[in-house]
């Protein structure tokens, strides 16, 4: 549980007043910077694992880093904190920070006002922003530029301090236990409910459409996930895309190289163009990815085989299809030791996997799902449960969201970006039956 509440005092409610303004600044620095009150502060949220550095913040994708990979000596870096407030009423913002030497300015904006202080203690030291009332509960956070400087970076600010009676119910932040997983971000799911009258599921179809500026570097929206593995597209880079496809190996490990042989994920085929190696890391077992230059804003295809192979191995074979080539590509095929099954578990899932673009929104329509079982019916999967990983669960992060989003688009699943809409873990969501069986000749797969 990361809501974070107050333990030695509580603060009076005050009256709000209504008004367009989300915040409206109290009080803040005089006009020599020098600070004005000296609150009582509630709670200190960690830069460490609340803070990313951002260039061009209002750009459709921005820039993002983590605090730590490069100097903050640019002027044009904004040092942003991130917190969610749970509660209307009068926050006090602080700062704790040193330099290493001389003094720096700095210029802080939350909510769009602005202040400038001097940081001038080479030992940590609680300097004032403002005060300002929340209107309206949710994700804030504090922007801090470096206007001048004696010393390699602006400052070092390690605490962003919160109090008044806003603060009364709670602050939500992402504390020492969570910050790797925190700064990448919650992952979200849907599973899809198989019909009753179906048979065992021999095949698993799916359509992912990326809206325009949500291809964000890190994101993995996952298309036909399965109980022994997944397959969907990637952004690893400015330069690359990738379509994974990768299966784990029945021994439980972190270390590919720890798999015994009889234990081992086998390839059987490679598509033409397909990089094929072992991973490790979050399980192990065998991975095979095509470098392929996906678009936002285009629907790709995905389709899914798993049948057992006898001997007790299982076959699992991952077909895309792309408007840009206009035809169907194998992936790769894999035979995995240790099991005899059908596919199970169908599932998507949406993640981020750079902590340096944790605050960038992503989102994802998923739509059409289909089956075809072993007696050779295909079925469409119009009821998905939407769930969310520990991140979530745990209240390190609440901007998750997924449901259906429209005829035209499907499910959806959205994370990261701080936004404030958060969807009910568990809840199920069904959207209407398009009736477009998969035009696809399986007999005529590669």
């Amino acid at each position: 549980m990361k809501l974070y509440r107050m333990k030695s005092f509580q603060y009076a409610l005050m009256t709000l007043i209504t008004g367009l303004l989300i915040v409206i600044p109290v009080s803040c620095n005089d006009e020599n910077g020098e600070a004005l009150p000296d609150p009582e502060y509630a709670f200190s949220v960690p830069t460490e694992g609340n803070t990313w550095m951002i260039r061009n913040p209002d750009a459709d994708l921005p820039q993002v880093s983590n605090p730590g990979d490069l100097s903050w000596s640019d002027p044009e870096l904004i040092f942003r904190t991130y917190f969610r407030v749970e509660e209307s009423g009068e926050l006090d913002v602080g700062i704790r920070a040193r330099v290493e030497s001389g003094t720096s300015v700095l210029e802080t904006n939350f909510a769009g006002q602005t202040g400038e202080l001097e940081v001038s203690d080479q030992a940590d030291t609680d300097y004032y922003v403002g005060t300002f009332d929340i209107e309206t509960p949710g994700y804030y956070y504090l922007d801090i530029k470096g206007i001048s400087r004696e010393s390699l970076d602006f400052a070092d600010v390690g605490h962003v301090l919160l109090g008044g009676s806003a603060t009364g119910s709670g602050i939500h932040y992402i504390d020492e236990d969570y910050y790797y997983w925190g700064r990448r971000g919650p992952s979200v799911h849907l599973t899809y409910d198989i019909p009753d009258e179906a048979s065992e599921v021999r095949w698993f179809y799916n359509e992912v459409t990326v809206p325009e500026h949500n291809d964000v570097i890190g994101s993995f929206y996952m298309a036909n996930g399965f109980g022994q593995g997944y397959f969907g597209f990637q952004v690893n880079s400015e330069q690359e895309r990738r379509v994974l496809f990768s299966v784990w190996s029945p021994f439980e490990t972190d270390d590919p190289s720890e798999i015994p042989e009889d234990k081992r994920v086998e390839l059987l085929e490679q598509g033409e163009g397909v990089t094929v190696q072992d991973f490790g890391d979050e399980g192990s077992g065998g991975q095979s990815f095509l470098r392929h230059d996906w678009e936002a804003g285009t629907t790709y295809r995905f389709l899914l085989r798993g049948e057992p192979a006898g001997d007790n191995r299982t076959h699992y074979t991952a077909y895309f299809y792309a408007p840009e080539t206009g035809q169907w590509q194998l992936i790769a095929s894999w035979r995995r030791p240790e099991t005899d099954t059908f596919l199970t578990g169908i599932h998507s899932f949406l993640e981020n996997f750079y902590t340096r673009t944790g605050p960038l929104p992503r989102k994802a329509y998923y739509n059409n799902q289909w089956i075809k079982d072993t007696s050779g019916n295909w079925y469409e999967l119009t009821r998905a449960r939407f769930t969310a990983d520990a991140t979530a669960r745990d209240e390190a992060r609440l901007d998750y969201a997924g449901g259906f989003a429209g005829e035209e688009e499907g499910f959806f699943m959205k994370n990261c970006g701080f936004f404030d809409e958060t969807t009910d873990i568990d809840t199920y969501f069904t959207r209407p039956p398009l009736n477009e069986q998969p035009d696809v000749d399986l007999s005529e797969l590669p």
